[in-house]
């Protein structure tokens, strides 16, 4: 009857510990502060010296020790694979381990002096093992049957805890994870200027992940050269090292493979070139996934840690998803640049059309004075004997003259050279290709600018750079007239006769007298500022492709350019 009392007494005491400790594991949902209290209750319960608890590296299937109680702080640096040491026997088989002298059992690993026996059992959630809850004294058979069955119903409950706490933390990190993508996104698509991308990329690349030092690596054109662009907490040892070979780096692998790659230590690793800069900058672990564009690599994104560190899926996936973003804002900026070289590059060529036009001008403005001038000398007949020193003189005139009439012929030589090139042209697409073109400037000067482009608009014949230098011509006028922002609207319809292209702005408009005089020759405007060019060239070019132009303006409302193309 004692007997029966006391069992009965004893499960009831084992009972309301495990109550106990199941009330207190479970207070917490943070899951490191969960596997701290689970230890230190495994370790009194059970009355051992130490313990810890031990999960499986999901990335790297190794066993790593997340929580412990009264083992050294190096101990949490010790790294199992699953089947290694008693730990990892019970990871690999799912059953307990009661070893009454470690000194006996081979399969023991130190991770504390002074250990004479250990229980291991093995945190069990749905039929997989996450990880091992041991305990050890420093007694040898410190461990009873009944500590083994107190451990293993404290590992189920224990298990449940790490998974449940696991999964919030994990939706948590999750959720922050994508409201920070979400935002580094949007931030990076609004930079159009490639060096500004870079530095938001890697900024924020660092902030995402935690990192100390966050690097973006360019390839060159020929894939031979990883070139650092970027860098986010980076000192000058970093920033000044050279450039990486593509064969031979280990960052070089990532872009030659275009996977990704982690290092839990690069100062320990072989294959790291830098391990030397590495340990001066205090970088230790690394996560490098390549920049992807329409399946090509381009460059490489860094991120690196102050300690050894082992990235999840999650982190790799956060990451590998950013590089995605990074590649396209990378590619934009490219192309963005190459509108601006575009666009500065038409601008130079509707100069020299200018100036081709303005040197023509000046020829027939020459030529007619010119003309007058060799009639009255030819109708003087200025004779001169031949040692009158005015004979010499009157030659020279003569000659001089000839000179300026050949160079005024070659002038206009050069001026008829440049007539139309007549091609079947699509008015609607040239203007597409204006307003891409003009996007930096439209943006830079607050214009906003609206195409209403009529589908069935005809195409006509005429020379397509010289509509291009038209339409980028009255675009500019429009968006002088505008210092403070204003709208743009550019319109095409089909008239029965004509294709008809609109330009109307709510800029600071014209007077009457200034329409009338909009069209007057470089030589007679006296308009200040603007580019010097003037409505000349259009109405020239205009004129050369029987088109018509008509300006409606009124001052401090705006200006309608109407132009119509014979069909």
């Amino acid at each position: 009857m004692n007997d029966d009392l006391s069992e009965l007494r004893a499960r009831y005491e084992r009972l309301q510990l495990l109550y106990d400790v199941s009330n207190v594991i479970r207070s917490s949902l943070d899951p490191q502060e969960a596997m701290n209290l689970i230890v230190a209750q495994a370790v009194r319960v059970t009355q051992a010296s130490s313990g810890s608890v031990v999960l499986v590296n999901p990335t790297t299937l190794l066993l790593e020790i997340h929580a412990s109680h009264g083992l050294p702080p190096d101990a949490s640096r010790l790294r199992l694979r699953v089947g290694e040491g008693i730990t990892g026997w019970v990871a690999e088989f799912g059953k307990p381990a009661l070893i009454g002298d470690v000194r006996s059992d081979p399969r023991y690993v130190e991770a504390r002096a002074n250990v004479r026996s250990e229980l291991a059992v093995p945190l069990e959630v749905r039929g997989e093992v996450h990880g091992v809850l041991n305990v050890d004294s420093d007694r040898e058979n410190a461990f009873s049957e009944q500590d083994q069955a107190l451990l293993i119903e404290l590992a189920g409950q224990a298990a449940k805890v790490i998974h449940d706490t696991w999964l919030y933390a994990q939706l948590g990190l999750k959720a922050r994870l994508f409201e920070a993508l979400i935002k580094v996104s949007q931030t990076i698509n609004t930079t159009l200027n490639l060096d500004e991308a870079l530095d938001v990329i890697t900024r924020q690349a660092a902030l995402l992940m935690e990192a100390k030092l966050c690097s973006l690596l360019l390839a060159d054109p020929e894939k031979q050269w990883l070139d650092l662009r970027a860098c986010h907490g980076g000192g000058v040892a970093y920033r000044e090292k050279p450039r990486l070979s593509v064969t031979e780096s280990l960052i070089g692998v990532v872009l030659r493979r275009a996977k990704p790659l982690q290092v839990e230590n690069v100062q320990k690793s072989s294959r790291y070139q830098e391990a030397g800069i590495a340990h001066r900058e205090g970088l230790v672990s690394l996560l490098s996934v390549p920049l992807v564009y329409d399946n090509d690599a381009i460059g490489v994104l860094n991120i690196y840690r102050g300690e050894p560190y082992c990235f999840s899926n999650e982190e790799i996936h956060i990451l590998s998803a950013l590089a995605e973003l990074s590649a396209v804002a990378i590619r934009k900026a490219r192309l963005y640049e190459k509108v601006l070289e575009a666009e500065e590059a038409l601008r130079q060529n509707e100069k020299l059309s200018a100036l081709g036009l303005l040197a023509a001008e000046v020829a027939h403005e020459i030529r007619n004075p010119l003309t007058v001038m060799k009639m009255l000398y030819h109708s003087l007949d200025l004779r001169f004997p031949d040692n009158d020193p005015r004979q010499k003189d009157a030659e020279i005139v003569r000659e001089k003259m000839d000179h300026l009439n050949r160079i005024v012929e070659q002038i206009l030589a050069f001026a008829r050279s440049a007539e139309p090139n007549l091609e079947s042209v699509d008015l609607n697409r040239v203007l597409n290709d204006l307003s891409i073109l003009l996007r930096h400037k439209l943006s830079q000067q607050s214009v906003e600018a609206v195409l209403n482009l009529a589908p069935t608009l005809p195409s006509i014949d005429a020379d397509k750079v010289q509509m291009e230098q038209v339409f980028l011509n009255l675009s500019l006028n429009a968006i002088q007239a505008m210092p403070k922002g204003g709208w743009l609207v550019i319109r095409t319809r089909s008239e029965p006769e004509w294709a008809v292209v609109e330009f109307e702005d709510n800029g600071h408009g014209m007077t009457q007298e200034e329409s009338r005089n909009a069209f007057d020759s470089f030589l007679q405007s006296n308009k200040p500022g603007g580019t010097g060019l003037g409505l000349a060239v259009v109405k020239r070019v205009l004129d050369a492709h029987r088109a018509t132009i008509a300006i409606d303006s009124t001052p401090g409302k705006g200006t309608r350019v109407t132009l119509r193309f014979p069909r």
